[in-house]
């Protein structure tokens, strides 16, 4: 069922930015640009509900930073994020990430007339908690990464000292971690469209390389949004510059004035033996033939990244975005690697969390950690720290430590 999934999906995308020809892909790119269009109907009508109050958003009494985008996948977010969590926390700030925790294990949720009833008062059929992937007290999730996701498990390793909780209605994780947890600022990961959370503020992240996608809404292209909809943003972070995005930011312009523009790109910092835990400098791919195999929606970038650092990447696995890894599909193109003799297998920071517990091989496996560098717009950076770490006086009427019904 898996396979079949990932194979549709797999289908879908290249169809979508024309890896596909013939009559059959030209079909589906017809009823897939039909679908758009009734897409489009119905994300302007439910911004119209929200924007006009016929639909509430919660406020929680404490700041709430949304980071997300206007695409699917690709723009490198989780780093983004992490740079945010850390910088709050180091500001003296106790910071809580609220992910849904994208294609993780979710627990069943109870019949409909169970939920519907509970709204009534007719059944005390109890809430399910949100899932603590970290209490911010070691980097030591408290879950695995099937039952957490990949990016909420990275990112409570990597962040000792931040708070992470996964559940789909970010409402109700937000009320725990404030409840529970004793967090003051509050991290929504890709929140740009979830609007049930009142946010103090929303940082959009466009990708240098590919800004608004296939320029097609869903079905028929990558963005969840049409790029007017930027005007939504208080801060823009253009990823994966090198400070050179004059073009963009003029485009960026006619759909949002106001907002102070940020550029960053994605920093390799070193690799890690996933055997060993031993930390490699980035030197050690120069001139090195090396295997390539990675799960994320834009597997050119990391690979040419890996050529940027001297590698010379002569055996590549592409999966589909999340794909959780079996033993068997790595222990296969480790088997080509070896009979081609390579040096390393290198994979992402992302895909290593999704890899099953693996034997030594002979060819060792290693990830490359990555971190986010600000190019330009440093000031500006500071600036959104200063503001977000500004205390606030709480709203008449809310209350900071309310419980919140679950939606």
């Amino acid at each position: 069922m898996k396979e079949t999934l990932e194979d549709l999906e797999k289908f879908a995308m290249d169809v979508i930015i024309h890896n596909r020809r013939g009559i059959r892909a030209s079909m589906c790119r017809g009823l897939f640009w039909g679908l758009s269009l009734v897409y489009s109907r119905v994300v302007e009508s439910r911004l119209l509900l929200y924007r006009e109050r016929f639909v509430h958003d919660h406020h929680l009494g404490v700041p709430v930073i949304s980071i997300g985008n206007l695409t699917v996948g690709g723009t490198g977010k989780t780093p983004v994020v992490e740079l945010f969590a850390k910088e709050l926390r180091d500001r003296g700030r106790r910071v809580a990430v609220l992910s849904r925790g994208y294609k993780s294990k979710r627990v069943v949720r109870p019949p409909w007339w169970k939920r519907f009833g509970k709204r009534l008062g007719i059944t005390t059929y109890p809430s399910t908690p949100p899932r603590v992937v970290s209490k911010g007290e070691s980097t030591v999730p408290l879950l695995d990464s099937h039952e957490a996701g990949d990016e909420p498990w990275m990112l409570a390793k990597n962040l000792p000292g931040v708070s992470v909780v996964v559940d789909r209605n970010r409402v109700k994780a937000g009320g725990y971690a404030i409840r529970e947890l004793g967090a003051d600022v509050l991290l929504l990961d890709d929140g740009l469209q979830y609007l049930k959370l009142k946010h103090r503020h929303d940082i959009v992240l466009v990708d240098r390389t590919a800004p608004f996608g296939t320029e097609y809404l869903l079905p028929r292209g990558t963005l969840r949004e049409h790029p007017r909809n930027l005007k939504r943003a208080s801060y823009i972070f253009i990823t994966k510059s090198d400070g050179d995005s004059e073009d963009l930011i003029k485009r960026i312009r006619k759909y949002n004035r106001v907002a102070e523009i940020v550029e960053c790109r994605h920093r390799a910092i070193h690799l890690v033996d996933i055997n060993s835990g031993e930390i490699l400098p980035l030197s050690a791919l120069e001139g090195k033939y090396v295997g390539a195999i990675s799960g994320i929606a834009v597997p050119e970038s990391f690979e040419s990244g890996l050529r940027k650092l001297g590698a010379k990447v002569e055996v590549t696995a592409r999966f589909a975005d999340h794909h959780r890894f079996e033993e068997g599909e790595v222990k296969q193109f480790v088997e080509r690697c070896v009979r081609r003799d390579l040096h390393y297998i290198v994979t992402t920071e992302k895909d290593f969390v999704r890899f099953p517990n693996l034997p030594k091989y002979d060819v060792p496996i290693c990830f490359m950690r990555v971190e986010i560098e600000i190019v330009k717009g440093r000031e500006v950076f500071e600036k959104i720290m200063r503001v977000m770490c500004e205390p606030r006086p709480v709203p008449p009427g809310v209350l900071l430590h309310e419980p919140l019904r679950a939606l």
